[in-house]
């Protein structure tokens, strides 16, 4: 039976956590859950913690209709979350993280920030398949339908268990329980949205979220998913890219 591993950046308490572990199981995989304590959107790939005396408190939960699947709360990053479990942190590594069903779409080379993202790339660091999922809720959503982003997260398994060990794909779904498909999309050059200094002086900055003007490209994740379709993207972790340094 394969070993799951799900994560997210949302917290232990966010609903998409458990739809998503909810699928996982009725699919019939070993499925443990190792999520932030609290809130960690935005942590990227970080391996930051709140420490005592050198320890990374973790917590026992019981997730909603999940009596029997083991779930941990950690004070820490999902990126952290995602090392620490291919170090043995929840019993034996787990072959495949899922990373998901994030509060918000992640598209676009604005994908560097999110914490979703960086659970995904830190297990296929560290040799596992892995897949990030998100659903993209808009800024005032009536309904979530996070059904729709655990489904098609189940049925890209395969797809994903078809390539080598590291590899990593980003999956967004639309809020609707009707998409049109899936399309395997390019990148797109920015995000949805973007951060912006709404103020700031000597003492302090505060931010603000705002939706990009910009018109995506035609075959990006951003235009697939703004028609409805369910987008997924082949994503490398760190790579190096030569040079050729013109040097002595």
């Amino acid at each position: 039976m394969t070993r799951v591993l799900i994560t997210n950046d949302d917290g232990i308490d966010a609903p998409g956590l458990c739809v998503l572990a909810q699928a996982a199981v009725s699919a019939g995989f070993d499925v443990t859950v190792a999520a932030p304590a609290t809130q960690s959107s935005g942590s990227s790939a970080s391996i930051m913690a709140t420490e005592s005396d050198g320890r990374i408190a973790v917590e026992r939960r019981t997730l909603p209709d999940l009596p029997e699947v083991e779930a941990f709360a950690v004070q820490g990053g999902p990126g952290l979350i995602a090392l620490i479990a291919a170090r043995g942190a929840f019993g034996d590594p787990a072959e495949v993280v899922l990373s998901g069903v994030n509060h918000g779409a992640n598209v676009g080379r604005a994908i560097l920030h999110s914490g979703t993202v960086g659970a995904a790339l830190t297990g296929a660091l560290n040799g596992a398949w892995a897949m990030a999922v998100s659903l993209d809720v808009g800024m005032n959503p009536e309904q979530f339908h996070w059904r729709t982003g655990a489904d098609a997260a189940i049925a890209l398994m395969p797809e994903l268990l078809a390539r080598d060990a590291g590899t990593v794909i980003n999956v967004n779904a639309p809020n609707s329980e009707r998409p049109r498909g899936v399309r395997e999309s390019t990148l797109a050059p920015f995000g949805i949205v973007q951060m912006t200094v709404a103020e700031s002086d000597d003492s302090y900055v505060r931010l603000a979220v705002e939706e990009l003007p910009n018109v995506p490209t035609a075959d990006s994740d951003a235009a697939h998913l703004a028609d409805g379709w369910i987008t997924v993207t082949g994503i490398d972790s760190v790579t190096e890219r030569r040079l050729d340094l013109a040097l002595d």
